[in-house]
């Protein structure tokens, strides 16, 4: 084990946590993870149409809606033989799928969707990285050889990105690797931050004079509740800012299933649009899927994505009230972790994701320090151990200053979420009482 990458060590971190979960939950009632996003918060009508997609029989039952019925028997209808069990006729996806992500780009940014992959889910090179960042993403350039190069968000305005900052990582990163792509995420994770006018321009015209290739990761633009916020794509600022940006910044852009109002991280499903990226590029990216081809079932769940529920269908109402709940559930988190004394919160404007900083007291700092843990995962232990509730600890997604934070999913209903919140202030005030 000693050989083993202490980035794919790390991973394990969460399943630790998991079982030892498992083993106190004699002690205590009900243990509950909101580290991650890990149940679907899937509306019923993708439910419906993959159960109708799975078992076309049920195409007969007046029990479905009409609208599932109709968008099951159009979706068999994409598939090779009418069955989800046939392989996709291209191993970029069923065409008709693949038709239906670029009208959905095309709704959103205008233009023409140009270069499109659906596949199995979201590339020695530096990659400018935010921090805070998704927690996989550390590990996954670590295991794939390329270089983090870390840019600080803003906590104090919000989690905002600062050009000065992307300057000064860019710079200070020249000096031992060579930085080729920048890395964004817009809403943010974990901080749920969303990217104005303005700075998505700075950050393109960054990437122009630097020649950095943009990898734009908006899986969670469905997601965005924050007052007189809205979801801007990165590919339609791009096209806005006139020829010497849009036919020259190369760009990549994902989206997925597994996040936002779907949620459905099992079912593996995603696209991404390739910008301006040379033909040779281009057909190198496609010959990389080799002769397979992405499972049925994702795409199919990928196509609902695209094509959400629209007002007067049956599964209307029920899909909003995602984005609804979302938006209440992050409102009340905000406001109640910033009247506990020892936290502060930045609101969060789309995602399904919470990230308050902690003020620990020293002593459980250098508690942590003798036991050879970052203070963020003793308190997140502790706090599993004390009250039976699993979050994430903020070294998980790159934070390795003296600034200790904690990752809190939203997405669970209200009524889990407050029992969290209840028992997140109790043992907070225990740690601030028994250490002053």
């Amino acid at each position: 084990m000693k050989d083993v990458n202490p980035r794919v060590l790390g991973i394990r971190d969460p399943v630790s946590l998991q079982s030892l979960a498992a083993r106190i939950t004699e002690q205590i009632a009900q243990v509950i993870s909101l580290s991650l996003s890990l149940q679907p918060v899937t509306f019923c009508l993708l439910s419906q149409v993959l159960a109708v997609c799975l078992y076309p029989e049920l195409l007969k039952e007046s029990s479905f809606p009409v609208d599932v019925r109709q968008r099951a028997e159009k979706l068999l209808g994409a598939c090779n033989g009418g069955s989800v069990g046939s392989y996709s006729a291209s191993s970029c996806g069923i065409p008709q799928i693949q038709k239906s992500v670029a009208e959905f780009i095309t709704r959103r940014d205008g233009g023409v969707a140009r270069y499109l992959m659906v596949g199995q889910g979201p590339t020695q090179t530096g990659l400018l990285t935010p921090l805070p960042c998704p927690h996989t993403l550390p590990m996954l350039l670590d295991e794939v050889g390329v270089k983090l190069v870390p840019y600080q968000l803003l906590e104090e305005r919000g989690w905002a990105i600062d050009l000065e900052e992307l300057h000064r990582a860019l710079k200070a990163a020249r000096r031992h690797c060579e930085p080729r792509a920048i890395y964004i995420s817009n809403p943010g994770n974990p901080t749920g931050h969303v990217q104005d006018l303005k700075t998505i321009e700075e950050v393109i015209r960054f990437a122009a004079s630097e020649r950095l290739v943009l990898l734009v990761e908006e899986v969670y633009q469905d997601s965005v509740f924050g007052q007189d916020k809205k979801f801007l794509s990165y590919k339609k600022v791009l096209f806005e800012m006139g020829a010497s940006f849009s036919e020259s910044v190369e760009m990549v852009s994902f989206h997925s299933i597994s996040a936002g109002t779907m949620g459905e991280c099992g079912l593996r499903g995603g696209y991404m649009e390739v910008i301006n990226m040379d033909l040779l590029v281009k057909n190198f990216l496609t010959s990389m899927q080799g002769p397979s081809s992405p499972p049925v079932l994702p795409q199919l769940a990928l196509e609902i994505m695209v094509n959400p529920p629209s007002p007067g269908d049956a599964s209307y109402e029920v899909f909003t009230q995602k984005v609804e709940t979302l938006a209440q559930n992050a409102q009340r988190a905000c406001e109640f972790l910033n009247a506990v004394p020892g936290m502060s919160c930045q609101p969060a404007m789309g995602g399904v994701f919470l990230y308050p900083r902690l003020h620990l007291p020293a002593e459980i700092i250098q508690e942590a320090q003798r036991s050879g843990l970052r203070a963020d995962v003793l308190y997140c232990k502790k706090l599993l151990e004390e009250e039976g509730v699993c979050l994430g600890p903020g070294s998980e997604n790159g934070h390795d200053d003296e600034n200790y934070h904690i990752r809190l999913c939203i997405s669970a209903p209200t009524a889990v979420l407050e029992d969290v919140l209840k028992r997140l202030r109790s043992f907070h005030l225990w740690i601030q009482d028994r250490h002053h």
